[in-house]
């Protein structure tokens, strides 16, 4: 069942690279990202509230948020700072780089997760999963060739070494998750650690761009960065479903969910009109075929 959730929470989280795109053009990158979380930590303060008020109901809907001790909270709060870290590295460089090669630099993130698992959890992988991630990873990283031949290289572009950032940050919180997910409720987790978002994008809004936010793109609301919430949401709640599952593997787990970028790779194409999409295009089906083996 948990290959399954990976599944559902991918094709979700490509859904949310979507509205981020659309939400970060022409506009300024902390108060969307601030928004988005913002709109998260309300939606999940109600379900604290009525976790204490109405536990029944929060249980058969599936979201109850127990009481959790000083402990779980600081091992919440450090989730929340890498993952942070990581959006803010990425939402910056999904504002200057195509969907088309963002995405796929973002899903090598599979790369260092199962190299983690391996030295970090013991995971042991089938033949074919081996062959699956092998595949997957190979075109992962053709995708990276192609990005350099449109001008993203490491040498000489900021913006992809902060999706690199945002890559490796994301690759360690898959890795902390297992083990959150190993010995914490799994809806805690998720509803505690956007609280603390909410808390330190606060301090970021307010103390590192409001100051300065003259000298840079002035800020557009818009309803996509409720979008961005909302399958956040979705997408984090049944990856953590998946990952507290027994058996679950996060090496595979991580591989899976990086295929969400199948998602904005065809609305890059299709609505965006980027380029190399032939070459890009063959890389997606052996990304397919990849994720094909490990849900076998």
């Amino acid at each position: 069942m948990w290959i399954f959730l990976a599944l559902a929470s991918a094709l979700l989280l490509g859904v949310y690279d979507i509205f981020k795109k659309i939400s970060l053009k022409e506009n300024a990158v902390i108060p969307v990202l601030a928004g988005s979380i913002f709109i998260s930590a309300f939606l999940f303060s109600c379900c604290i509230l009525l976790s204490h008020t109405h536990p029944e109901i929060m249980r058969r809907v599936a979201f109850y948020v127990p009481s959790i001790n000083w402990e779980t909270h600081l091992s919440i709060f450090m989730k929340a700072s890498i993952v942070l870290g990581s959006w803010i590295s990425a939402y910056f460089g999904m504002k200057y780089v195509p969907l088309t090669i963002f995405s796929p630099i973002r899903a090598t993130q599979p790369i260092w997760t199962v190299l983690g698992a391996f030295l970090l959890f013991s995971e042991h992988l089938t033949t074919l999963q081996i062959i699956g991630i092998t595949i997957t990873i190979s075109a992962f990283y053709l995708f990276s060739l192609i990005g350099i031949k449109e001008g993203f290289s490491l040498k000489n572009n900021k913006w992809v070494w902060l999706i690199i950032l945002a890559t490796l940050l994301g690759s360690a919180s898959g890795l902390y998750d297992k083990h959150l997910m190993t010995n914490y409720d799994r809806v805690a987790v998720q509803v505690y650690s956007t609280i603390y978002q909410a808390i330190i994008m606060l301090f970021i809004l307010f103390f590192v761009w409001y100051p300065q936010r003259k000298k840079s793109t002035a800020f557009q609301w818009r309803w996509s960065i409720v979008g961005i919430a909302i399958f956040l949401i979705l997408a984090d709640y049944l990856y953590f479903w998946a990952l507290s599952q027994e058996g679950a593997l996060i090496s595979i787990i991580s591989t899976i969910r990086r295929s969400g970028a199948i998602v904005p790779f065809l609305y890059g194409a299709l609505f965006l009109h980027e380029k190399n999409l032939l070459k890009k295009g063959i890389l997606l089906i052996f990304i397919l075929i990849g994720v094909f083996l490990l849900v076998v």
